[in-house]
């Protein structure tokens, strides 16, 4: 999969986030096979919380921040069926919220490299037609694939509770 990234002020520069966007959704492409498709792009936007906001007010009519949002393009059917010639497919666009993020990461105790590496993993699931509200099993796996492509990255369960 392909990825066009975007890096807003003010996230920090010291990492290397389109690197660290790539290893995640190497790692996921590993885990779940479909995203591994050579048709596939996404965006990835690394903005700040108001930014978040105004996409989560116009898109989902939440007016608040949120760590990540997803605008999947393809339904899951036509992701499982897309074939392997013919133009590119976005499989959507995800919106990463640098305060919210940091908020979290701090809260949890861990880096906010690992911290977005899990929201851009999340994401792309999203993207990819993985919702973990449909119900407890359907979190259940979408949470097993998240650890099993984080761990391909080195970084443990973000969940803390799975074995």
């Amino acid at each position: 999969m392909e990825l066009d990234i975007a890096i807003e002020a003010p996230w920090p520069s010291s990492l290397d986030w389109e690197e660290l966007a790539q290893r995640a959704a190497t790692a996921l492409a590993q885990i779940a096979p479909e995203l591994a498709h050579p048709r596939l792009s996404a965006s990835i936007l690394f903005t700040d919380d108001a930014e978040v906001r105004a996409l989560n007010a116009e898109w989902r009519g939440k007016d608040k921040p949120t760590n990540v949002l997803s605008f999947p393009m393809l339904e899951r059917g036509e992701l499982l069926a897309l074939a392997p010639d013919g133009p590119p497919e976005l499989l959507g666009d995800i919106a990463l919220a640098l305060e919210t993020c940091q908020r979290e990461a701090a809260d949890k105790g861990i880096s906010l490299e690992h911290h977005a590496a899990h929201l851009i993993v999340h994401g792309l699931l999203h993207l990819a037609g993985h919702d973990h509200e449909t119900s407890a099993q359907d979190a259940r796996a979408m949470e097993e694939l998240e650890i099993k492509a984080l761990a391909l990255i080195g970084i443990a369960d973000p969940y803390g509770d799975h074995s």
